[in-house]
């Protein structure tokens, strides 16, 4: 018969399977498999969607945007923006979860605006900091669903699966993981006994990742990430909005009280609950005395075998609890802070001094002295905003708007020296010295006073001002211009858009609609209101709308 094996940290053990795993399990459809073609079409997808719940702007907000335009990502898609609760006030993030779950879920349902196989990353949008390109974030996506979906294979196994329904079984995983969220420090603010909090997995991480403190530090500076974070999550459309429907389901049965990171967290505790329940239970007496012993003598990877008290988890037959979800331990997407500021330093990976200086002061990190090599090969970081063009006119066969080209206000600094173009290796990098990663994003929840006094080091501050310019004023393709300059509904499945913002309802916005007033908060660097630095512009659309100046109400 075919091995199983149940991976520890510093051994396996393997064990006959007691049956050929063609049998019905303990709990039938307890673990409805994802489905994999999605996954797989997800690895070539025809468009990635960025989704922002969100209501009203502000500083933060506008930062959280203004990165995004200035490393090349798609353009923002709001959810709920502008929409009002019950009695009337405004939704805030942190006070309308309900209403953060349902308008995801029900864009994500929206055919005819999204498809299945497309890729969606859904972020906070009053505390993120987007890092790195979306190129790169994709390709991390990638190798670590590779990654983690061998080592499920490597502790759950295979199964025999009837795809076609003529009786020709085929061996495919037990489980597969195709949704990733940020992991925290903490588990919060569900109950300490509830599946969320104590039938998780560990952390990937080394265990003695913080030296002998390690997942010991009553105040949890110290510990892996292992829980659940809901401010960032990536994943094939499919699997992503199954995940939302079930957390939707929760919050419509009135569990939705604490608020949306309660929910996700749920959903996540109790898909691992029953993962390894159900793994358990399929062992023979002679598999569980073996694996009794193994933990006695090593440390386990199944949270289940800690003595702590989990509340009791009654399956329901023919509920779903399976989706596919698994976290970024190693902060290669997405880096929270709660509890972790102290993690991460700023490095220029041109200058040895630095590292130097970092090694001494972080004697249990895991300092990298080299730049990985998928940043090695990205395009330049300046490059995502390209000079575009110099002539200060608008083209009305393209139906686009510019900006006028200012020598003063579009041109960097270190541009202009010799043609030196920056590198990653020459910026300040956001680096988690323990992980051993450079983030994809910032979240920075927990201290807010990081969101003042770090945005200053981000490596585009510097030139937010010109890259956004340039962003503005690139060239790009006939479509991607007609959709910035109408805003029309039939360009939105063609990700069109530059400088600007959509709605759930389709509607375009500029930057300067949106993000209007804000200028001393994101740029800091003095030099008035965006787009009017030299003097009032005003630039129109083909339909002759004011994209930027007064609006022509006439």
């Amino acid at each position: 018969m075919e091995k199983l094996r149940y991976r520890h940290s510093k051994h396996f053990i393997r064990h006959e399977e007691r049956f050929p795993l063609t049998f019905a399990d303990p709990f039938p459809l307890l673990h409805r498999p994802i489905d994999e073609s999605v996954i797989n079409e997800s690895q070539k997808h025809s468009s990635v969607h960025l989704l922002i719940p969100v209501s009203e702007s502000n500083p933060e907000f506008c930062k959280t945007i203004l990165s995004a335009f200035v490393i090349g990502y798609p353009a923002p898609t709001l959810i709920n923006w502008g929409k009002h609760s019950e009695e009337g006030a405004i939704f805030k993030e942190a006070t309308s979860h309900t209403a953060k779950i349902k308008g995801v879920y029900n864009y994500l349902n929206d055919r005819a605006k999204i498809k299945d196989n497309d890729l969606v990353m859904i972020v906070d949008g009053y505390d993120v900091w987007f890092q790195l390109p979306m190129q790169v974030i994709i390709e991390r996506y990638r190798e670590l669903i590779e990654e983690m979906n061998q080592r499920l294979k490597d502790i759950y196994g295979m199964i025999s699966k009837d795809e076609n329904g003529d009786n020709v079984a085929e061996r495919v995983p037990k489980y597969t993981q195709s949704v990733i969220f940020s992991a925290d420090k903490i588990c919060w603010p569900n109950p300490k006994v509830d599946p969320a909090c104590v039938a998780v997995p560990y952390s990937t991480l080394p265990e003695d990742v913080y030296g002998p403190d390690t997942d010991r530090d009553p105040k949890a500076f110290h510990n892996r990430p292992r829980y659940l974070n809901s401010g960032n999550v990536i994943g094939p459309v499919k699997n992503v909005r199954d995940v939302y429907e079930a957390a939707l389901t929760k919050v419509e049965k009135g569990e939705g009280d604490l608020g949306d990171q309660f929910v996700f967290a749920e959903v996540f505790g109790e898909q691992e609950f029953q993962r390894e329940t159900l793994r358990q239970e399929a062992q023979t007496t002679g598999e569980s005395w073996l694996e009794w012993i193994s933990d006695k003598l090593y440390p386990s990877e199944s949270p289940l075998s800690a003595n702590i008290t989990i509340k009791n988890l009654t399956a329901v037959p023919g509920q779903r609890y399976e989706f596919g979800i698994g976290l970024d331990y190693e902060s290669r997407l997405f880096q929270t802070m709660t509890h972790s500021a102290a993690d991460i330093e700023f490095i220029y990976y041109n200058s040895s001094s630095s590292s130097e200086l970092l090694s001494a002061n972080h004697q249990h990190s895991s300092l990298p002295l080299f730049l990985p090599k998928d940043l090695q090969s990205a395009n330049a970081p300046l490059s995502y905003a390209s000079p575009g063009n110099r002539t200060g006119e608008s083209d009305p066969g393209r139906k686009t708007f510019l900006l006028p080209y200012s020598a003063n206000l579009d041109n960097l600094p270190d541009q202009e020296v010799g043609g030196f173009e920056p590198s990653w290796r020459s910026m300040p990098l956001a680096t988690n010295t323990y992980a051993a990663t450079i983030p994809g994003l910032l979240h920075i929840n927990g201290d807010k006073s990081l969101l003042e006094s770090w945005w200053p080091k981000m490596w585009y501050h510097p030139y937010a001002r010109a890259l956004l310019r340039r962003f503005i004023r690139s060239t790009q393709t006939l479509e991607a211009a007609e959709a910035a300059a109408t805003g029309g509904k039939h360009w939105w499945d063609l990700r069109g858009g530059r400088g600007g913002v959509w709605t759930d309802q389709a509607t375009w916005m500029s930057w300067q609609e949106v993000c209007k007033g804000v200028d001393d908060e994101v740029f800091g660097d003095g030099k008035g209101v965006f787009g009017e630095e030299e003097g009032k512009q005003r630039l129109v659309n083909a339909f002759g709308m004011a994209l930027i100046g007064e609006k022509d109400n006439t």
